[in-house]
């Protein structure tokens, strides 16, 4: 499987800009024979809590997406804003190459430092979906520091996708995190990060490719680009048959602790 990742520098809250250039990333991916492409979260407007400017209720980017995926023979990750009631939805979609929409992600950790759990309503279901031999999870930004959720996740699938607005001032928590995600759950990580400044705060992409042995295989630095990488499904049922980890996980004792009040905890 052909993978592209699309580090683009966003222009905050301008989707008509910025649909410009995603095409052309689009365009460029599909030429280059990927079979999908993954943008940053909020793709078209920036990381914004001006929910009033970017929420959609008639889905709008989605429609966009999936003709553009279609006319161009291609599938399309991307990040966009839903309207929920009185709150955002901070959601990852993914639409195939016949411009259906085959999953709609919701963040389910909103990032509470920076007031997203104010705007945005937490998701509150892990999901996958399949192209081709991948099975995907798709995952955002502050998800990332939960590992949890990629446990759960990992049951299913073979690739892990985080798409982010991940700043420069913690850029070796994404590197670090994401490769340990790959380690841990023996799974391929893509991390999708964006690059500029927005909203006054610097990015610079360190988007990558992880292999299920958490060796880096493709990584962008500080530069609007398209990274391009092949995967290889068969690899992670290789690695996990080889080193199995998972049968020695004890999930019904992690669950029992997690539900204790007190932090005194024995084994």
């Amino acid at each position: 499987m052909r993978v592209a990742i699309g580090q683009i520098d966003v222009k905050w809250e301008d989707k008509e800009t910025n649909k410009k250039k995603v095409k052309e990333f689009v365009e460029a991916a599909a030429t280059n024979g990927s079979d999908i492409i993954f943008f940053p979260e909020m793709t078209l407007t920036g990381f914004s809590m001006n929910i009033d400017l970017i929420a959609e209720e008639e889905l709008e980017s989605v429609r966009w997406f999936s003709d553009l995926a279609k006319s161009l023979n291609i599938a399309i990750g991307f990040g966009w804003v839903e309207r929920v009631f009185d709150k955002g939805a901070n959601n990852f979609s993914i639409v195939n190459n016949e411009g259906e929409e085959i999953v709609r992600y919701t963040k389910i950790h909103p990032f509470s430092y920076a007031d997203e759990d104010k705007y945005y309503r937490a998701g509150t279901e892990v999901k996958t979906v399949n192209i081709g031999s991948a099975v995907i999870c798709p995952f955002i930004c502050y998800d990332l520091r939960f590992p949890e959720i990629f446990q759960i996740g990992s049951k299913s699938s073979n690739v892990i996708v985080v798409i982010a607005n991940w700043p420069e001032s913690r850029k070796e928590h994404w590197r670090n995190l994401l490769v340990a995600r790959s380690i841990e759950n023996q799974s391929y990580i893509i991390g999708v990060n964006r690059v500029g400044n927005g909203n006054n705060l610097n990015y610079t992409g360190n988007s990558m490719v992880i292999s299920p042995l958490g060796e880096i295989m493709e990584e962008a630095k500080n530069v609007e680009t398209i990274l391009f990488s092949e995967i290889s499904i068969d690899l992670v049922e290789k690695v996990r048959s080889g080193f199995p980890v998972k049968k020695d996980r004890k999930e019904a004792l992690y669950v029992r602790y997690y539900g204790r009040e007190d932090t005194n905890y024995e084994i």
